[in-house]
């Protein structure tokens, strides 16, 4: 888990009110949204696990399972590292659990603006051998399944609500050397999962899994309501609000800087759409309200501005900044983005503006400068996220630009 998780318990099931029923297998259908919107944002806030997870976690004892790094894309300090575990995949199940993973975190990578910065993030998965197969559906709490992680349905009461015993699926995590963000899969096919504090949860096998956990990572990671009517009336969330637009406009709050932009679902432009619970949303639809929808711009604004208050654009510089001597190459190794648009890196030698190789723009070659012999040169290297999907300036300036200073001694 990052540090500093936030105090707030958010428990939300992906979108199980939805507007379109065909998303939802028919036996779901009869659920119905009242029992869902008991659970959200209006959640004890001084609870990271529920009491009855808490009485299993001593009981529970946690031994050492394989952990493999799937893919790495830098150097986790300054990554965010998603650690993939399964519950209730006994020995011969585990390739199941391998290809259930698999497919849960290319189906983030799939969801803007996940797919713009997946070079932003690691992803790592601990085969945890349960001695059982299959995890605790039951509505009883006295018969839930002896798997490592205790996750089961049925969590405060909600039938598809799908928790985990926090405590042991963090000890089987294991400690990162930057952020992480857990997320735990249940070898169940029926549809449910959590997202928020604590530990991101799914349905290893169920057919909408991809779906879920895009909704589930958008609480997690961006801190994001849901956008259902029948969510708790908490608007305490970026991309929810009790302001309708022309007071997000008065008074410059919530998602006013994109008020009358074109959404990227193409369902019209960001407003205030004021849902059955009285809260309003930015858009008319989007995946924090309906599986397999996209997140809007306030959304999007949102989760780059989480990822980036845990990730730094740069890796550490080569050489370190400071003194040098001699003609070295400078990098400042920006991170990558997936697509055309990188970073921007502008160069400046004692003030003035330098234009590297085009392939060489993270990095300068003063032995190429038209530097006089024995002269002292300060060689600055600014890296900054031009991104339109951020238009709080101000957090761009802080977090998303980096500013690396050399002293080049000739």
């Amino acid at each position: 888990m990052p540090p500093g998780t936030p105090g707030r318990l958010v428990r939300s099931l992906a979108a199980l009110v939805l507007l379109s029923t065909a998303v939802l297998p028919a036996a779901l259908e009869l659920a119905g949204p009242a029992p869902f919107g008991a659970i959200g944002a209006g959640a004890p806030a001084d609870r990271a696990v529920p009491p009855h997870a808490v009485k299993r976690a001593d009981l529970r004892s946690v031994g050492a399972a394989p952990t493999i790094d799937i893919r790495r894309t830098g150097d986790p300090a300054n990554r965010i590292t998603l650690v993939l575990l399964g519950d209730g995949y006994t020995a011969p199940e585990q390739e199941m659990f391998r290809q259930q993973a698999d497919r849960a975190w290319k189906a983030l990578m799939e969801i803007e603006p996940f797919r713009s910065y997946q070079g932003f993030f690691n992803i790592r998965r601990v085969e945890v051998v349960s001695p059982v197969s299959g995890i605790a559906e039951s509505e009883s709490h006295d018969q839930h399944s002896d798997t490592p992680l205790g996750m089961h349905f049925w969590c405060d009461g909600t039938a598809r609500l799908l928790c985990a015993d926090e405590g042991a699926t963090a000890r089987y995590a294991g400690d990162g050397e930057g952020p992480q963000y857990l997320i735990a899969l249940a070898n169940s096919t029926e549809y449910g999962g959590a997202g928020g504090t604590g530990v991101t949860t799914l349905a290893g096998g169920s057919p909408d899994a991809g779906r879920i956990i895009q909704h589930e990572i958008g609480h997690t990671v961006g801190d994001l309501g849901d956008e259902y009517d029948s969510a708790p009336d908490d608007a305490d969330y970026p991309n929810l609000a009790t302001e309708n637009a022309d007071e997000m406009r008065r008074k410059q709050v919530k998602w006013w800087r994109w008020l009358g932009v074109q959404s990227p679902d193409g369902g019209g432009t960001v407003g205030a759409y004021r849902s059955a619970n009285g809260i309003y949303r930015p858009t008319p639809d989007s995946v924090m309200r309906t599986l397999g929808g996209t997140y809007n711009l306030p959304s999007r604004e949102a989760i780059i501005e989480q990822i980036y208050r845990r990730v730094a654009p740069t890796d550490s510089p080569v050489p370190p900044a400071g003194e040098v001597s001699g003609r070295p190459r400078l990098e400042v190794r920006p991170l990558p983005l997936n697509g055309a648009r990188q970073l921007q890196v502008d160069w400046r030698v004692d003030g003035v503006p330098v234009q590297p190789a085009p392939a060489d723009r993270g990095s300068l070659d003063t032995a190429a400068l038209s530097l006089p012999s024995g002269h002292t040169a300060t060689v600055t290297a600014v890296v900054r996220d031009t991104t339109d999907w951020v238009r709080d300036e101000a957090f761009r300036d802080r977090y998303m630009t980096r500013t690396v200073t050399w002293t080049v001694k000739g």
